[in-house]
């Protein structure tokens, strides 16, 4: 193959990207690292330096118990459809796979400048060649003529429907981080129950007892500085993805409508707004620079 060819097939490639949105692309979300990272640093720091050993709290039946007793009751309480999903959602704890809303909006204003050019029926093959499924629904839907309130309803309840499901599995790590800490507290109750076994021995009952009240500061450590976090850094990922679908089912309805792409573009400009907010600052010390930067007039002499 000619080295011409190759540059015009890797050309199409990165237009086809481009024209798709590129996929799901993850990107470590370095806040739930560094959180975890710090929260254990602090727990083991302090009891360094209060005099502790790591091995004070590293007790492997201590963590049989709490883990296998949270996650069997969390597999008691919830459905394996449910479960299975929020297994695969855990991921989105630590990586984001939210498409950028600037990319989104881009994406949308494509489409509905070359249906403003050629006609709403020039989108039908680019349609069903989008990854995102829900905007190659809404699209598909357009195309086909389908009635703008009765696409609207259908996308609404696909959209009610996802989040619906999403929440469920939310909720998933939200009840484990309610079992956890009860676990806990039965891993340092069978403990004592040993200690009790060995009254006539005080240092094995003193270490005994140490030994058991582990099983309740995994049970504890593993609901607040995981599960919990973890439900609720999955909530504010569902409500992202909910707004980028509100976004692009905004901007095919306005497609259908007729709608200026330059309307459109200042329609779904609201859905930047965090991106906006990390840009003014940025914006504002460029502002104040720049007085700085000119150059000051030269004074005649008299």
């Amino acid at each position: 193959m000619a080295e011409s060819e190759k540059g015009t097939i890797e050309v199409a490639k990165e237009n086809g990207k481009a024209k798709d949105g590129g996929g799901v692309r993850s990107t470590p979300d370095f806040a739930t690292i560094g959180g975890i990272v710090l929260a254990i640093g602090g727990i083991v720091g302090g009891l360094l330096l209060e005099g502790g050993k790591i091995k004070d709290i590293s007790q492997f039946t201590a963590a049989l118990i709490v883990l296998g007793g949270t996650f069997g009751a969390v597999m008691v309480s919830t459905p394996l459809r449910v479960l299975k999903g929020a297994l695969l959602r855990f991921v989105h704890v630590v990586l984001d796979k939210s498409q950028p809303a600037d990319e989104a909006i881009e994406q949308v204003i494509e489409y509905a400048t070359k249906a403003r050019k050629n006609g709403l029926v020039s989108l039908e093959n680019e349609a069903l060649e989008v990854k995102d499924p829900f905007l190659r629904k809404a699209l598909t839907l357009a195309v086909d003529g389908t009635d703008l309130q009765e696409l609207r309803n259908m996308m609404q309840l696909e959209m009610d429907i996802c989040d619906s499901r999403a929440q469920e599995e939310a909720r998933v790590f939200e009840s484990a981080g309610g079992y956890s800490p009860t676990i806990g507290i039965i891993g340092a109750v069978m403990g004592l129950i040993q200690v009790m076994k060995n009254l006539a021995n005080i240092e094995e009952v003193g270490h005994g007892i140490a030994v058991a009240f582990v099983a309740t500061v995994y049970g504890v450590a593993l609901a607040n500085i995981l599960l919990l976090p973890a439900a609720t850094k999955i909530k504010a990922r569902i409500e992202r993805e909910t707004e980028l679908k509100e976004l692009k089912l905004e901007g095919v309805v306005a497609i259908v409508e007729g709608l200026n792409p330059k309307l459109i573009r200042s329609k779904l400009e609201a859905y930047r707004h965090e991106e906006k907010a990390q840009k003014k600052p940025a914006q504002e010390k460029e502002a104040k620079a720049k007085p700085e930067a000119v150059a000051q007039p030269a004074t005649s002499k008299s």
